[in-house]
Formats: structure tokens, C-alpha cells, sequence
């Protein structure tokens, strides 16, 4: 820290980042996407989750690096209260310049 003037606020260490997620256990039934929506938006992330065919829970999530590094923290150990998290697996991590969506949606 320590600089004036915040121009420089968004420096290399706060690029933007995408990654991809998955998360393993029990964690469909269990508000798990309603929880993770609700945490993406107040980190201020955008992207999307959903449930797939296998039982594990899957999507996108997009903003500042320490940001998502919160998210994917919280998806690894919090989770939503009923839901029982084994593991979760991040992947295609990639620097990006704008973010590619609007807000942090919950599919079907």
C-alpha cells in the first residue's frame, strides 16, 4: 500500500480472472446455487452456476483475482448450511480484460 492517488487501483495483482468450478458431495437440494449466487454478488462477481446430471454442482465465475480467490475458498469449505461438500475442482483459470457477464445467474 502506501500509494496516493487511485489510478493505479487496479494494478497486475487485481487483473480481472475467470474460472471455471465444480463442486462434489451433497450439493443439490440444498440451496447450494441460492447461496453461491448470493455470495458471488456480494464479493460482486459475476457469471453463472448450475446443477448437472451427475449430482455435482457446476459454473463459471468471473471478477477481481482476490475476489474470486474469496469465492473459491467459500466454495471449497462454506457452501450453503444443508450441503456437505467433498471437493471442489477449478479449472481453464485465464486473465481476461472485461468481464463477459452481466451479473451472477443461476441456470437450469
Amino acid at each position: 500500500g502506501g500509494r496516493t492517488g487511485g489510478r493505479s487501483a487496479m494494478g497486475e495483482s487485481e487483473g480481472l480472472v475467470s474460472v471455471d468450478y465444480e463442486v462434489f458431495g451433497r450439493v443439490q437440494g440444498v440451496f447450494f446455487r441460492k447461496y453461491t449466487q448470493g455470495e458471488a454478488k456480494r464479493l460482486g462477481l459475476v457469471g453463472w452456476v448450475q446443477n448437472t446430471s451427475h449430482g455435482t454442482v457446476k459454473g463459471q465465475v468471473q471478477g477481481p483475482t482476490a475476489r474470486v480467490r474469496e469465492l473459491q475458498d467459500w466454495l471449497r469449505k462454506i457452501g450453503s448450511p444443508q450441503s456437505s461438500i467433498s471437493r471442489a475442482e477449478f479449472s481453464n483459470e485465464k486473465k481476461i480484460t472485461v468481464l463477459e457477464h452481466k451479473d451472477f445467474q443461476i441456470l437450469k
